[in-house]
């Protein structure tokens, strides 16, 4: 969430910031929270001269009972203000519980760079790399393909599941493995750390990673104990550093997660309802990084750089898009998708998202670093995500794009050291 001191400073300048957004809740949400915080304020005031005025009649009457004079007066009046005390106390508890469930609801700011725009029909493509390929036969889509060469059991899947959940069999099950494992090594020779995080997330760390008011319906509750399956590795990797404050020479810290990831898409009815490329749960490494204020922009596209050499390295056209103002993810400053082609459907799909959140997480989840080694002055860290790769939609846009007339799949030369030497996926015999 945003700091408090930011929107007491220039309530109008973050306003006009959250304008660009093209959302009337979000300004309706704002324009609550700076009258519930004035008078959130208004009341502090008051109750901290009930306070004083309070104590000073305590002491007098301590004066005046040392010296045998009467009291009853006074402690009336003193009775009548401790109740005064106790209402502003329950109405200040009010307020300030009001004043954070709005805090939760105001999107973050956005960086100046952001192109406008009103939804994702404006964003914007910042380049096209590589051709999509150009067949001599008719091209397959992945859902072909899994069922032809055997790679994949949706129906069974479907019986014991419901719709959106897969079998992989076979070469397709190394090759998700491959492909992880490929990210995970090139993101490790970078520097990261590589971390299995917890699957599962309490409440309070989970709301200061992620408006959940904006993400609930997309995610699975465990009702019993009040714990949510993560949708992606980036929320336990951000919250695990909740409460802590590092020394300035301990940025970047950087984070290479593996998990498996749960989503309901409880928004997505009706799309991509056929094979594997929109699923409730899949492997995903993902790419986080913990950093100094001024640090935050380049490390976004170092994030996006280590993503599209992933892409590049499966031989797979791609474009990069820049996320407008009326579509960018609430938490996010700023954002770019990596959108693979996809021949069966001649057209981009995502399968990359990468953003820098500033410090909207960190202000939530109270994680700050030391300006000087030592010193008490501190500040919110940045903190930034993106995708490594997502298996499912990397193997749609692997098969797809590498598909042979003879019904076969090219293994991209990358991955072969992971497939055992294997350069194809083939009908068995």
């Amino acid at each position: 969430m945003l700091d408090i001191r930011l929107i007491r400073k220039d309530p109008e300048k973050v306003r006009k910031n959250i304008e660009r957004r093209h959302k009337v809740v979000y300004l309706e949400n704002f324009d609550k929270l700076v009258s519930v915080d004035l008078e959130q304020r208004k009341k502090q005031s008051e109750l901290d001269a009930k306070r004083a005025e309070h104590n000073k009649l305590t002491r007098k009457i301590a004066e005046l009972k040392k010296s045998a004079q009467p009291t009853e007066e006074i402690e009336k009046q003193a009775a009548l203000l401790a109740n005064e005390v106790s209402k502003l106390e329950l109405e200040l508890e009010r307020l300030s519980q009001e004043r954070e469930r709005l805090l939760k609801l105001i999107p973050n700011l956005l960086d100046d760079a952001v192109p406008d725009g009103l939804d994702e029909t404006q964003n914007r493509v910042v380049k096209v790399v590589g051709e999509p390929p150009k067949f001599s036969f008719q091209p397959k889509s992945h859902i072909e393909l899994i069922n032809e060469l055997d790679l994949a059991d949706l129906e069974r899947a479907a019986k014991i599941s419901g719709s959106r959940f897969y079998f992989l069999k076979n070469e397709l099950v190394l090759l998700d493995l491959a492909v992880l494992r490929f990210a995970l090594d090139k993101l490790v020779e970078k520097g990261f750390t590589p971390i299995f995080p917890p699957e599962m997330m309490r409440r309070e760390p989970y709301e200061g990673v992620t408006p959940l008011a904006d993400f609930e319906d997309t995610m699975y509750k465990i009702q019993d104990d009040d714990l949510f399956l993560i949708a992606t590795s980036e929320h336990p990797l951000v919250a695990m550093h909740m409460d802590e404050t590092f020394e300035p020479d301990e940025l970047p810290k950087k984070y290479a997660g593996i998990s498996v990831n749960f989503r309901r898409e409880a928004g997505a009815h009706g799309k991509d309802t056929k094979g594997i490329f929109r699923v409730h749960n899949f492997n995903k490494v993902e790419q986080v990084i913990f950093c100094k204020p001024e640090d935050s922009s380049k490390y976004l596209f170092e994030l996006l750089n280590n993503a599209e050499e992933i892409f590049q390295a499966l031989e797979i056209p791609y474009r990069v898009v820049e996320i407008c103002s009326g579509d960018i993810s609430p938490k996010n400053a700023r954002q770019f998708d990596i959108e693979a082609w996809l021949p069966a459907q001649q057209t981009y799909r995502e399968v990359v998202s990468t953003s820098n959140c500033t410090s909207y997480q960190a202000v939530s989840l109270r994680i700050k670093y030391r300006l000087k080694r030592g010193s008490p002055e501190k500040d919110y860290v940045h903190t930034l995500n993106s995708t490594a790769v997502a298996t499912p939609r990397a193997l749609v846009a692997i098969l797809e794009n590498h598909q042979r007339e003879d019904g076969s799949v090219r293994i991209p030369s990358a991955l072969v050291p992971y497939m055992g030497g294997k350069r194809k996926l083939s009908q068995k015999s």
